[in-house]
């Protein structure tokens, strides 16, 4: 089935996020955006096409700083302004031709599902708040997922990225240009970030906001993830009120190679329970399987 998107913008502060509209069937629209500087491309669209074919809305958007964004200083990350990127996308999705701001959904990977679960604990008043939440492979942030990212590092390769981490926060405070690293592992984009952003990311911990997400929850979690722990995240979802946990085998990407079909089909099932059916939240606190 051919899909048809189209290319919007939405303001976040003073400047623009860009974003893709793929117009669903059913009302519902579900936010997304990809993991650690990884723009709506490769991070988005093989879950955008299948939720979009089976009826639901999508706005996939970049953060200020990458793609196709605003943004003065370029693939430098700040998690307290990809954060207010969240608010203003699902503001702006509330206001999208045919969406129905009560049935909104966010969907993020990696840093992103992290991310979302302040997202939805943090949503302001005046505003329905967010319907269901995915959270796939997520970084909860906290000392034991900082511990077992680290594990499958090199000592020296860690102790020269924290320097230059280090060294470049330091540059953002006297306003000099970003020092970038490497990073990403697709060629659609530009495969750099700003240490210092990286340096911010490590601090954050999402993973305390579970308890405030009142909204049903679905955190994804792969058994071999060598990048963001499994045991921090199911932890996090199981303080959550209203969480299921589903595992896959495989690593922190397995969801976009052999196993798309069962994270589609987990996160599909879910979707159509919380916002496409309009079904009321389950009484049983959190769920695994």
């Amino acid at each position: 089935m051919s899909v048809e998107r189209e290319k919007v913008r939405f303001a976040s502060g003073a400047e623009e996020c860009a974003a893709w509209y793929y117009p669903g069937t059913d009302g519902s629209c579900v936010v997304m955006a990809g993991g650690f500087a990884v723009t709506k491309e490769p991070g988005t669209d093989l879950f955008a096409r299948r939720f979009n074919e089976a009826g639901l809305g999508v706005l996939a958007f970049d953060y200020r700083g990458i793609g196709e964004s605003g943004g003065r200083h370029r693939q430098v990350l700040p998690v307290r302004r990809q954060r207010a990127d969240w608010q203003a996308a699902t503001a702006f999705a509330g206001t999208l031709p045919g969406v129905d701001p009560a049935r909104i959904a966010l969907w993020g990977f990696s840093a992103s599902g992290g991310h979302i679960l302040h997202a939805a604990a943090a949503s302001p008043q005046g505003r329905p708040p967010v319907a269901a939440v995915i959270a796939q492979t997520p970084n909860v942030g906290g000392f034991a997922a900082t511990r077992h990212a680290t594990r499958h590092q090199k000592t020296p390769a860690m102790l020269r990225f924290t320097g230059r981490a280090l060294l470049d926060a330091a540059g953002g405070l006297l306003g000099r240009p970003p020092l970038l690293v490497p990073g990403g592992r697709y060629p659609e984009w530009r495969q750099e970030v700003a240490a210092r952003s990286a340096l911010g990311l490590v601090m954050s911990r999402p993973g305390r906001a579970t308890p405030r997400v009142r909204c049903p929850l679905l955190v994804l979690v792969c058994d071999q993830d060598a990048t963001a722990a499994p045991g921090p995240a199911v932890a996090a979802a199981r303080r959550a009120p209203h969480a299921e946990v589903v595992h896959l085998p495989g690593g922190h990407y397995a969801p976009f190679l052999d196993g798309h079909e069962a994270a589609v089909a987990a996160q599909l099932s879910f979707l159509r329970r919380h916002i496409t059916q309009a079904s009321p939240i389950p009484q049983a606190a959190s769920g695994e399987r």
